[in-house]
């Protein structure tokens, strides 16, 4: 069986050997009480061609669980891939700027969890699809859990989250031909161009990875750190591949899309099966409020990077994959992020998408998995105890305050925050920030949108890499309402005149083909005859007769 993956052989390796009969565990099979079946393939009827009988409790057990199985899709990031492994602190640049515990000290360890996904596509939709990636991080810290949640790109295409549903809706499905839409996507896309930095990400190589493994890492927003002397700054987080970066072509992705969709999740599964552990080399950036003070752009626009010749990348740790999920639902569909997931010397900066978020997940979560989703075991804290006036709710599985005080203060030696109540406890100190600033809706569509896109297209990539840009791009435009595209290519020509030539010139060799190929027209196909055959009224506005069906 050599030509079978790890992926393939998971049930096989398993037990370690497959017979022609089936064979079974000495485990008794049972209902969902414990009390045992005797059999998982005849239901209770009354006599062998009767009704079934509703006192057949196995069988209204295993159906009423079996409709329940599904938990709602998430409607960002639904299709993914998840593995667990460990962060390792390489030097102690960071501990100089925060004073989170997992950074103190070379050579300690973290255990972590990482998912990747793709952002717009349902949950059986391929992982080859040209989409951003989700890399989202679970820190398993003695502190709590930190939760980084990033993505392949630096950058984002708002900055505003109040747009975030609207944007999300136009990469999703139509909502009456339930098809995805050239024109929904390229109308919001022409219409917001700060947008246009992330389409140049999308649409040029980085667009289609090869897996997952091949990708980089980033934490995106500006966060804020804060370390032991109570001074703070604000950091980039960076997760640089060790596997090299990988792409595929847009006919590579094409036809794995259709021959081995789920690809990405099958090579990490067997890259990490198989003892090929992946890493990732973390590094940070830093920036001082001073600087973020005198700073030629906005630092927390999540639509700009910080260029590295001015903040400089920083190794602070190695990040490595070594273990698969031993079951994908309870370790990866209910596995669940969030940016508001922080621990002492990491905190919130004024990134507007940022501080959305903080809300925005964990709400998610809520909803998908209940109130009580920091209790399943893949999100629970490994290395810190839980103390809280949190109660009931559905799904409580702890020991639900062990019987204590439910309400703070008290008298009873429930848990308390630091303070002369609680001299065993070492005080918490934050540093304060001052905000000022009339409360207002401040538009930000109008912020320099083009300036380091115009680098990106200019410096970063050179000749062949524009071609391949411009020619992705002008492939899905060519399908948008003209109208669109000519507004569209304007944005991308504000970026650089050739930039814009270089799209529409493509647009115009796509659609001067499709008029030479007839492209409108449609081979017609040989369908087998009716069956009984029947006379079927031609051109009747209703198909089958002449009054309604």
């Amino acid at each position: 069986m050599s030509s079978r993956d790890a992926a393939t052989n998971q049930l096989s390796d398993q037990v370690g050997t497959v017979s022609q009969k089936p064979t079974y565990s000495s485990n008794k099979l049972t209902a969902s009480n414990g009390t045992p079946l005797d059999t998982l393939t005849a239901s209770q009827t009354a006599g062998p061609k009767g009704p079934i009988l509703l006192q057949d409790f196995g069988l209204i057990d295993h159906l009423a669980h079996f409709d329940r199985e599904r938990i709602p899709e998430r409607v960002v990031h639904a299709k993914g891939a998840a593995a667990f492994g460990t962060f390792e602190t390489t030097s102690t640049f960071a501990s100089k700027y925060c004073k989170a515990k997992l950074f103190q000290k070379v050579g300690k360890r973290t255990p972590v969890a990482l998912r990747f996904s793709t952002v717009g596509g349902e949950s059986g939709s391929p992982d080859t699809a040209r989409d951003p990636r989700g890399f989202a991080v679970k820190f398993y810290t003695e502190e709590g859990n930190w939760d980084l949640v990033g993505n392949n790109t630096p950058i984002f295409f708002l900055r505003d989250p109040v747009l975030f549903p609207s944007f999300i809706h136009t990469q999703k499905r139509n909502p009456q031909t339930h098809l995805a839409d050239p024109d929904m996507f390229w109308d919001f896309i022409s219409l917001r161009p700060e947008t246009v930095h992330q389409v140049s990400f999308l649409f040029s190589d980085r667009g289609t990875p090869n897996g997952y493994r091949h990708l980089n890492g980033y934490g995106s927003h500006t966060f804020k750190n804060v370390n032991h002397l109570n001074q703070p700054v604000y950091v980039k987080y960076h997760f640089k591949t060790d596997q090299g970066i990988d792409n595929l072509t847009p006919k590579e992705a094409a036809k794995l899309a259709s021959d081995d969709p789920d690809y990405a999740t099958r090579d990490l599964y067997n890259a990490i099966a198989t003892q090929n552990y992946p890493s990732w080399t973390v590094y940070l950036q830093v920036m001082t409020y001073n600087q973020a003070k005198a700073s030629s752009f906005n630092p927390f626009d999540l639509t700009k990077i910080w260029p590295h010749s001015q903040y400089p990348l920083h190794e602070i740790g190695r990040m490595t994959l070594h273990r698969n999920p031993t079951d994908y639902f309870a370790e990866v569909e209910q596995l669940a992020f969030s940016p508001s997931h922080m621990i002492p010397g990491i905190e919130p900066s004024p990134d507007k998408m940022l501080q959305a978020r903080l809300f925005s997940y964990p709400d998610t979560h809520r909803h998908r998995l209940g109130a009580n989703y920091q209790q399943i075991p893949v999100n629970k804290p490994l290395n810190a105890q839980v103390n809280n006036y949190q109660r009931d709710a559905p799904m409580t599985v702890n020991s639900n305050g062990n019987g204590g005080a439910n309400y703070f203060p008290n008298s009873f030696q429930g848990p308390a925050p630091p303070s002369s109540n609680s001299p065993n406890l070492a005080p918490i100190i934050a540093p304060n920030d001052s905000v000022t600033g009339d409360v207002d809706r401040y538009e930000t569509g109008e912020e320099d949108n083009f300036s380091q896109c115009r680098d990106f297209f200019m410096k970063t990539l050179d000749q062949d890499a524009r071609e391949r840009l411009t020619q992705n791009i002008a492939d899905h435009m060519s399908n948008a309402h003209p109208i669109l595209q000519t507004r569209a290519i304007d944005n991308f020509a504000k970026v650089h005149p050739k930039y814009g030539q270089m799209i529409q010139d493509k647009i115009d060799i796509i659609i001067a083909k499709r008029k030479k190929d007839g492209c409108n027209s449609t081979k017609k196909r040989v369908v087998a005859p009716l069956n009984p055959p029947r006379d079927v009224p031609r051109g009747c506005p209703f198909g089958f007769g002449s009054s309604k069906l």
